[in-house]
């Protein structure tokens, strides 16, 4: 089936490096990244690929999806000493189970890294503003409240004057900057269904769903849109509104220059 390579070089084992392109439903999972005593993306794509290649492989995503949250193009990098075959993803997607799905795996050069060489990321976050049984698990509810989306849109313009997105961080986490530059913000109204288009070079812990929190205080009235320059250089998470429920947000896009 697959065929193991080892190539010595100055008595080193030399390794190949692939990514995979992929997406999932969140809803049964802890987040994208391992951890404890919980069900989580990435262990089930590690536990399905070593099975599978017969050796111990660890993965590096593009980045890290909380609770809940969906992803529908995300990458991840992994390196092993055997050769693929094109019927890798075919026979990932028979293992994994039905809510994560392999789009394709190809080599890249072997220091090309699935999340330090990300140029962008875009998330997309929907609000149904009818009652619908059919997207509870992939939209905020939010039927029983009107909003005003130009007021909205206005607000998303002030998101450009600032790169310190402090304000809308997870606190206590690793992360050595909280600097972000900010591609694009806008929301589009489509019927019932409310989207938020969201793309910037990185993005903080818990930030778009802090983001849409605000904006709906915003639309609903509870604060005017240039009140959002106060709430940014505030650089303080209570500033900022209750984020917004994770089954909302997905991840769209992970931009790379392969």
């Amino acid at each position: 089936m697959f065929h193991k390579i080892k190539v010595f070089l100055w008595s080193y084992s030399i390794t190949l490096r692939y990514f995979i392109e992929f997406s999932y439903n969140g809803k049964n999972y802890f987040g994208y990244q391992i951890q404890p005593d919980a069900n989580s993306v990435q262990e089930e794509l590690e536990k399905a690929l070593s099975t599978i290649l017969r050796e111990e492989i660890k993965i590096t995503g593009a980045g890290r999806t909380d609770t809940g949250v969906h992803a529908k193009k995300i990458f991840a990098h992994f390196d092993t000493e055997v050769i693929l075959d094109d019927q890798l993803p075919h026979k990932l997607n028979s293992f994994l189970p039905p809510d994560i799905s392999i789009k394709r795996i190809f080599p890249v050069k072997d220091d090309f890294h699935a999340r330090f060489d990300a140029t962008y990321r875009t998330y997309e976050y929907y609000i149904s503003l009818e009652k619908n049984p059919f997207t509870l698990d992939s939209a905020w509810q939010l039927w029983r409240r009107s909003l005003n989306v130009d007021a909205m849109n206005e607000a998303c313009k002030i998101l450009f004057e600032y790169e310190d997105f402090t304000s809308f961080a997870k606190v206590k986490t690793d992360n050595k900057t909280n600097i972000c530059k900010m591609y694009k913000a806008e929301w589009e109204l489509n019927g019932s269904e409310l989207k938020f288009t969201v793309s910037a070079n990185r993005f903080l812990r818990n930030m778009v769903r802090a983001i849409v929190g605000t904006m709906v205080e915003i639309g609903a009235g509870k604060i005017k849109p240039e009140d959002l320059r106060k709430v940014i250089e505030d650089m303080n998470r209570n500033s900022a509104g209750t984020s917004a429920p994770a089954q909302g947000l997905f991840l769209v896009d992970v931009g790379y220059e392969f």
